[in-house]
C-alpha cells in the first residue's frame, strides 16, 4: 500500500466493491509512506493499533513500513502523542521499519522499488516499481519538475502523476504540455474537488480501477 490516509479503510472497502478483489487490512504486508502530510499518513495510527492488537492476540507479523530516512526520522514525533502508551511503546511495536535508499533498490512485496526526492516543501519520495518486466512510476507530491518527470518516464509503462494547484503541486496545464508519448502512459491522482477532468486528455485514476500493463 502506498501511503495511509485517514480514509484508507473506506478506500479499501470501495476499491474491493468496484474491483471484486478481496482487500483485508490484516493481510497488508507492506506500507510505503512517501511523506508526512496528513492526507498521506494520518491513517498510520489506526492501522498501527489494529495490527498491534492482532499481533498480540495471534502472533501475526507486524506490517513492514518503508520510508525514506528523512521521513522516518520525524514519523514517531508525529505519532507518539497518540501511540506511545505513556512511554511504554515505540514505533517498532507497531511496524517493522525499513529504510528506502536513493542509492539502491529495495525489494518490497516481490517488486524492486527505487526512490528519488521531490521538491515538495517537506521530505518526499517519488517511487518506481519493477516486476515481471514492467515498470510503474509514482510521482508522489511535487511541483512541476521536468527532471523528475524524466526520471519517472524512463523505462516506465505507467506513470501515476499528481495534479493540484501550484506552487507545491503540479498544475494540469503543465502536464498537458508534455510530449504525447509521456502523456499517453500517464494517469492523474491527487486532484482537488474542483478539478475538471475535461481540462486534460490524461485519464484520472478511479477508485477500484484495475489497470493492466
Amino acid at each position: 500500500m502506498i501511503d495511509c490516509p485517514d480514509s484508507y479503510p473506506m478506500a479499501l472497502r470501495q476499491a474491493q466493491e468496484k474491483s471484486g478483489w478481496k482487500i483485508d487490512q490484516l493481510a497488508i504486508t507492506d506500507v510505503i509512506v512517501t511523506h508526512l502530510h496528513g492526507d498521506h499518513c494520518n491513517g498510520l495510527e489506526s492501522l498501527g493499533f489494529l495490527r498491534w492488537l492482532h499481533h498480540r492476540e495471534t502472533g501475526a507479523s507486524l506490517p513492514k513500513l518503508h520510508l525514506w530516512k528523512p521521513v522516518a526520522d520525524r514519523l514517531w514525533e508525529r505519532l507518539a502523542p497518540a501511540m506511545d502508551q505513556s512511554g511504554a511503546a515505540k514505533l517498532s511495536d507497531y511496524f517493522e521499519i525499513h529504510f528506502l535508499n536513493q542509492e539502491r533498490e529495495s525489494l518490497i512485496g516481490g517488486m524492486k522499488v527505487s526512490c528519488r526526492g521531490t521538491q515538495h516543501p517537506i521530505p518526499t519520495s517519488a517511487l518506481k516499481f519493477k516486476a515481471d518486466g514492467k515498470v510503474i512510476a509514482w510521482s508522489s507530491d511535487t511541483p512541476f519538475d521536468p527532471s523528475l518527470i524524466d526520471w519517472l518516464a524512463k523505462d516506465a509503462d505507467l506513470i501515476i502523476h499528481e495534479t493540484s494547484p501550484p506552487p507545491t503541486h503540479t498544475p494540469v496545464e503543465l502536464l498537458n504540455s508534455l510530449a504525447p508519448k509521456i502523456r499517453l502512459k500517464m494517469r492523474l491522482m491527487h486532484m482537488n474537488d474542483e478539478f475538471d477532468p475535461a481540462s486534460t486528455t490524461i485519464p484520472c485514476l478511479q477508485e477500484g480501477e484495475v489497470i493492466s500493463i
